[in-house]
């Protein structure tokens, strides 16, 4: 057992295999450690997330090499059946691969029965174990932009079915018309950890149990009724800008369901934004990007723009139009309109309105995961945001000094960072790259992450295929190109790529802040070391 560094509220247990993951899961999930937030099981880690006011890496280090790995994980009760027709682009290219025809290929993916290890890389998506031991197969070398929702792939010693359309690297053998994720289910993932799958050929299926799997793979989406006529103060979109979105503190606990947590970028600024109108500092704001955001005030409302610093013009129904600032507390009358800038350093403005926005909850968040497709989708103009009555007592915040350190194009954004967890992937000269050159953000950035291009690129010492593990916001994961991506908040719970390091948690905010084109360095602030059990 070897413990890698991850961050300040995260650390890496590497084991032996994955029976051995799964014993200390279960060990952990029998008996949770005091201060542990979040578990994220993978093929042969856990990433351990935890609160650092609440312990420490030397006490959860003590405590996890204390735990007893040597029970077996028993099978799960919950059979699931998937139906699968064996059509998969890959199909012929695997079997000749394994040197088998595509018949037995097919028998052999059938003739096992699977237990769902973990789940990761999109909400739904489980990786599944135990399958016929032939079927170890690589990743694709290039992987594909797009594989379509109900694809069955194998990768390695696993086999998985894609939960929606999404890039991927598994080598696809068929489809299935079952949704491996519904957000209208009580449960949205059909598949659970501990659960055991048997994949079944649909072109053994009687001619009745096909029509009845065609008739459910045709139904149609059907459009929710229209939301009841709004009463009382309410935001009109007048202009949603390049895209504004719903967010607040996320999804945190979700990782059983593959869910990331998700959650504004900035989430000082939308703390700050809702505290200034006498919100809760969880409640959710509006975050856009980059300007041009137009909302109209129907009735009397209270709003708060924080994060970048944009110009905020008012304009009455009079004509009269004049500047505001942030930071502060800006009430509207019926028919006013405020408008949102461009900015001149940062990137994301935060709009909290007196009140909180009147609308549902998604997994007990109202923010959009825009890599997971969970949540609100982002506003369109037209759009009318019920605002909800004002809690009684609420206080509106006095106002607030901007930050006067906000990222911009005109110098470089320096953050620090933490080696870890697969630094000795790398070079020593990557390493020292990493932390000398100047990154530069591309235009392929987003909420999922900021796509950095240096001179050179980061050199791998290990070559070989990385499991996948869990990876937190702010990881620095560096794929076969050599130019690495800065996770943020809608980044994959699972990634195959190694991580070099993680940018420190209280600089998190400030990444959210950095625009395209903007020059980052990055600072390391200890060097890197794994620990043993003693």
């Amino acid at each position: 057992m070897r413990f890698l560094p991850v961050s300040l509220n995260a650390l890496l247990v590497e084991l032996a295999d994955l029976d051995q993951t799964l014993a200390l899961l279960a060990s952990l999930q029998r008996e949770p450690l005091p201060g542990v937030e979040e578990l994220v099981p993978a093929a042969r880690t856990i990433l351990v997330q935890f609160c650092p006011s609440a312990t420490g890496v030397a006490t959860l280090v003590r405590a996890i090499c204390a735990r007893d790995l040597s029970q077996q994980v028993q099978r799960g009760a919950t059979l699931v059946e998937i139906p699968v027709r064996y059509d998969g682009e890959d199909l012929t290219e695997v079997a000749q691969l394994l040197g088998i025809t595509p018949e037995e290929l097919v028998r052999r993916h059938t003739g096992s029965e699977y237990n769902v290890a973990f789940v990761g890389f999109a909400p739904g998506f489980a990786y599944l174990s135990g399958g016929h031991a032939s079927l170890d197969v690589p990743r694709r070398a290039t992987p594909r932009t797009r594989i379509p929702a109900g694809s069955v792939g194998l990768a390695g010693q696993f086999s998985g079915v894609y939960p929606q359309a999404s890039p991927g690297g598994w080598q696809i053998i068929g489809t299935t018309p079952l949704a491996m994720w519904d957000i209208a289910r009580a449960v949205p993932a059909l598949l659970q950890p501990g659960f055991r799958v048997r994949f079944v050929d649909i072109a053994t299926l009687s001619i009745a149990a096909r029509a009845e799997l065609e008739r459910v793979a045709s139904q149609k989406y059907v459009e929710p009724a229209a939301p009841a006529e709004v009463v009382g103060p309410a935001l009109e979109v007048r202009a949603p800008g390049l895209l504004t979105l719903l967010q607040d503190r996320g999804r945190p606990g979700l990782a059983g369901q593959g869910v990331s947590a998700s959650g504004a970028l900035d989430q000082g600024a939308c703390r700050a934004a809702n505290r200034l109108v006498g919100n809760p500092s969880d409640g959710a704001c509006l975050e856009t990007v980059n300007g041009g955001l137009q909302l109209r005030s129907h009735g009397d409302t209270v709003l708060a723009v924080t994060g970048a610093d944009a110009p905020l013009t008012l304009s009455a129904a009079s004509g009269a139009r004049w500047s505001v600032p942030h930071y502060q507390p800006v009430a509207l009358a019926d028919g006013d309109v405020l408008t949102i800038g461009e900015p001149t350093a940062g990137t994301r403005c935060y709009v909290a309105a007196r009140g909180g926005f009147d609308v549902p909850a998604v997994l007990g968040s109202h923010s959009t995961d825009t890599l997971a497709h969970v949540g609100p989708p982002a506003l369109s103009a037209g759009d009318v945001l019920a605002l909800r009555p004002v809690a009684q007592g609420a206080i509106v915040g006095s106002a607030e000094l901007p930050p006067d350190d906000l990222p911009s194009v005109r110098e470089d954004v320096v953050l620090d960072v933490l080696p870890g967890p697969r630094t000795d992937w790398f070079t020593p000269e990557a390493m020292a790259l990493l932390a000398s050159q100047r990154w530069q953000v591309t235009p392929q950035s987003n909420r999922v992450g900021l796509r950095l291009a240096g001179a050179r690129p980061l050199v791998r010492a290990i070559t070989q295929e990385l499991p996948s593990e869990g990876t937190p916001s702010g990881a620095i994961q560096v794929p076969a190109s050599g130019q690495p991506v800065l996770f943020l908040a809608d980044h994959p719970l699972t990634g195959g790529y190694p991580v070099i390091a993680c940018v420190a948690p209280y600089h998190l905010d400030r990444a959210g802040q950095i625009p395209v084109n903007a020059w980052v360095r990055f600072n390391p602030i200890r060097p890197f070391e794994a620990i043993t059990c003693p």
